[in-house]
């Protein structure tokens, strides 16, 4: 006789959204989490960032209200404590949430750190040392990931740190050196220039925001410039000597070794996934590469231990470990759920401007031998983004010249990560360059950008 029938250690995205949909099925559940529910995604990462991006739009907006008519304080600035206190409660209420969830749909949760020692028994040792063995029919490891560490930049986290500090800092710092330009450390790099902090974003690869469209990269690195950050892109930190105040930081550029000061180095390389000590080798469990070896339905190589989220391949987004977690559930309750299609999965950045793709970029298609048609609409055509006063940016949909479908969508603006879905449906549908530009958009809004994106790639463009 098993405890439960679903046993999930973690209940971050993955975690609790495969708990939910488990117990909808019929199942019982349990979930153990040595920290807050809701995992990182909802208590350090997704929420409370974009928490803190919102009180730094605020604070722009304040400071050029007189561009909209409005007449504000000659010097608007923020009170860096309560911008930080209010993210944390951001935090707080949706992690009383996720209790909520569990609560409402019958999920036991198990506070303490679980170790799978075979297959079907979790251990799970409590804050105070008490180990206790569960049972379960099912095993998921939901575990997630933490801050990647780099040998020349180990976190002190004082001087040298990842995002969970860079969340809760004591003080804004005077100055800050961001390494890594992805989403997480343009996010933060964008978050602490609006705030007054002199930034420094340092990228190894040759352009910032690397994964996404060139062209998107390039406007977005614009405006960080315009914001007065400075931009190193092909260039490494070697070394940052935090024996003294404010640190020196060693940077490898391509005209050599550049010494700059920071009060604070922030860490944005990537993450880890956290499977260490969870009982893989015990149980048998293969890995490669640092991740879990799992198949299209997240089966592990062992019976009943399945993994999803950060800790397997694929992107480390909070919406892929859900998307995961629900297939998982359904085939193990056993529907017959269609597997995931990482091709057509929504990468957003709520820097200033957003930015969100989808897809294939152009470059990558024809790498691939594809013959591609493309269509951008500039938002400066756009009457809502003249209104907005928010003219930074486009859409770009990108074509099978073969056969018209569409296969990527990039965009950067205003409220782009509000528009990519639309994107990601009409790709999943196979919609047709005539279909999007025959859909009719309401106006004014930045969304009409995908329709005239998709008339300019037929050559019918209106305003573009």
């Amino acid at each position: 006789m098993y405890d439960y029938d679903i046993l999930i250690i973690g209940s971050g995205p993955g975690g609790y959204v495969a708990a939910i949909r488990a117990s909808q099925l019929g199942m019982s559940v349990g979930v153990v989490e040595k920290a807050e529910p809701g995992g990182i995604c909802l208590n350090w990462g997704c929420i409370p960032t974009k928490a803190l991006l919102k009180s730094a739009q605020i604070l722009e907006y304040c400071r050029h209200s007189a561009d909209y008519g409005i007449i504000s304080g000659d010097n608007p600035s923020p009170d860096f404590s309560a911008v930080i206190s209010r993210s944390r409660g951001v935090a707080d209420a949706m992690s009383k949430g996720i209790q909520y969830l569990f609560k409402r749909n019958n999920i036991q949760v198990i506070t303490g750190f679980g170790r799978i020692m075979r297959p079907g028994t979790v251990e799970v040792t409590t804050a105070d040392g008490a180990v206790r063995n569960y049972s379960a029919r099912h095993v998921i490891i939901a575990t997630g990931a933490r801050s990647r560490e780099l040998p020349n930049l180990r976190q002190d986290g004082k001087k040298i740190i990842g995002y969970r500090e860079a969340m809760t800092l004591p003080s804004l710092p005077s100055s800050l050196v961001v390494v890594g330009s992805g989403a997480i450390g343009s996010e933060f790099a964008s978050f602490y220039r609006s705030m007054g902090t002199d930034v420094t974003l340092v990228e190894y690869m040759p352009r910032i925001l690397p994964l996404e469209d060139e062209e998107v990269s390039r406007t977005v690195e614009r405006s960080f410039k315009k914001m007065k950050m400075k931009i190193m892109t092909g260039s490494s930190v070697e070394s940052v000597d935090t024996s003294v105040t404010p640190s020196r930081v060693t940077v490898k550029t391509p005209r050599g070794e550049e010494i700059i000061t920071a009060d604070i180095v922030m860490s944005a390389v990537g993450i880890t996934p956290n499977i260490e000590g969870i009982g893989l080798e015990e149980s048998g469990v293969a890995t490669d590469r640092g991740k879990i070896t799992v198949d299209e339905y997240y089966r592990t190589s062992v019976a009943g231990i399945y993994a999803i989220g950060d800790v397997v391949p694929g992107p480390a987004l909070a919406h892929v470990a859900s998307a995961e977690a629900i297939i998982c559930v359904e085939k193990m309750a056993g529907l017959d759920p269609e597997p995931l299609d990482y091709f057509n999965i929504p990468a957003c950045t709520y820097t200033t401007p957003e930015v969100a793709s989808c897809g294939l970029t152009e470059e990558a298609a024809k790498a691939a031998g594809m013959e591609t048609k493309t269509g951008k609409f500039m938002f400066m055509a756009s009457g809502k983004a003249s209104a907005a006063g928010a003219r930074e940016g486009f859409v770009k949909l990108v074509f099978n010249a073969a056969d018209d479908r569409l296969v990527g969508g990039h965009m950067t603006g205003m409220n782009v990560t509000e528009m990519i879905s639309s994107v990601v449906i009409a790709r999943r549908l196979g919609a047709t360059a005539h279909d999007i530009a025959r859909s009719i958009h309401p106006h004014p809004t930045m969304s009409e950008g995908v329709m005239e994106a998709a008339a300019a790639a037929l050559g019918e463009a209106i305003h573009g």
